[in-house]
C-alpha cells in the first residue's frame, strides 16, 4: 500500500501480526481495515490503557495516527514499540527481526513525512539490515535519500545567498562610508577657503594698523624735530 504520491509505504501491523490481542485491539484493527482511523485510534489507545507492555497495541496505534497524519505521535508509538521489541526475549530471532524491521520502515516514513530526511535514511538502513529482502524499504530508501541530496543542495544554495547578501550588505556600508567620508572632505575644503580668506584679512588689518601707527610716529618726530630747529634759530 503506497501512500504520498507512491513515496512512502506503510506496514499495516493487524496483517503482519495475526496475534491474539486484546478485544480493543481487535476491534481496532477491524476499524482501521476500515479506514476509520480515529475510531482506530481510540480503540488502540483503550487497549493500551488495559495493557501499556502491547506491542502490537503501540504498533498498531502507531499506523492509525500515520494515516491522520499525526507524524510525531506515530513516531512516538513506534519508538515505544521498538522497546518492547528489544526488552522482550520470549520470541525467536527470525520474529524480532521481523518486527523491528515493520517497525523501522514505519519509524522511517513518519520521519520522511516530516521531511526529517536524515534520520528517515537511518530507519530504512536499520530496517533493510533485518530484512535485506523488503523491495518496500528500499525503495523508499532512495526516495529519502534523494530528497535529502535535494534539501542539502537547497540549504547550500540558501547559505550562498545569505553570504552573498552580507558581502552585499557589507560592500553598501563600505560605499556609504565612503561617501560620507567625501561629503566631509568636500565641507571642509570649503571651509579652509573662508578660514584662509579671513586670515589674510585680518592680516592686512593689522598691516594697516602698522602702519598707521608707523606713519603717525614719524609724523610726531618730524613734528618734533622742526620745533626743535626753530628753537634753535631763536637762539
Amino acid at each position: 500500500m503506497r501512500i504520498l504520491v507512491t513515496i512512502i509505504s506503510l506496514c499495516v501491523a493487524s496483517l503482519l501480526f495475526a496475534q491474539q490481542e486484546s478485544s480493543d485491539v481487535r476491534r481496532g484493527n477491524k476499524q482501521y481495515n476500515d479506514s476509520n482511523y480515529t475510531e482506530a485510534e481510540v480503540n488502540y489507545r483503550r487497549g493500551l490503557e488495559k495493557n501499556n507492555q502491547s506491542f502490537e497495541g503501540h504498533f498498531n496505534l502507531g499506523d492509525a495516527l500515520f494515516r491522520q497524519e499525526k507524524y510525531p505521535e506515530a513516531l512516538e508509538q513506534y519508538a515505544e514499540a521498538e522497546k518492547l521489541l528489544k526488552a522482550d526475549e520470549s520470541k525467536r530471532k527470525e520474529q524480532l527481526d521481523s518486527r523491528l524491521a515493520a517497525t523501522y520502515h514505519n519509524m522511517g516514513n513518519a520521519l520522511y513525512a516530516q521531511q526529517q530526511y536524515d534520520k528517515a535514511v537511518g530507519a530504512y538502513q536499520q530496517s533493510l539490515r533485518l530484512n535485506p529482502k523488503d523491495h518496500d524499504t528500499r525503495y523508499n530508501l532512495v526516495k529519502a535519500m534523494q530528497q535529502l541530496q535535494q534539501q542539502q543542495n537547497q540549504q547550500q544554495n540558501q547559505d550562498q545567498q545569505q553570504e552573498q547578501q552580507q558581502q552585499n550588505d557589507s560592500t553598501q556600508q563600505q560605499q556609504q562610508q565612503e561617501q560620507q567620508q567625501q561629503q566631509e572632505q568636500q565641507q571642509d575644503q570649503q571651509q579652509q577657503p573662508d578660514e584662509q580668506q579671513m586670515d589674510k584679512e585680518t592680516a592686512e588689518q593689522i598691516l594697516q594698523a602698522l602702519e598707521q601707527d608707523e606713519q603717525e610716529t614719524q609724523e610726531k618726530l618730524q613734528r618734533q624735530q622742526g620745533k626743535k630747529r626753530r628753537v634753535e634759530k631763536e637762539w
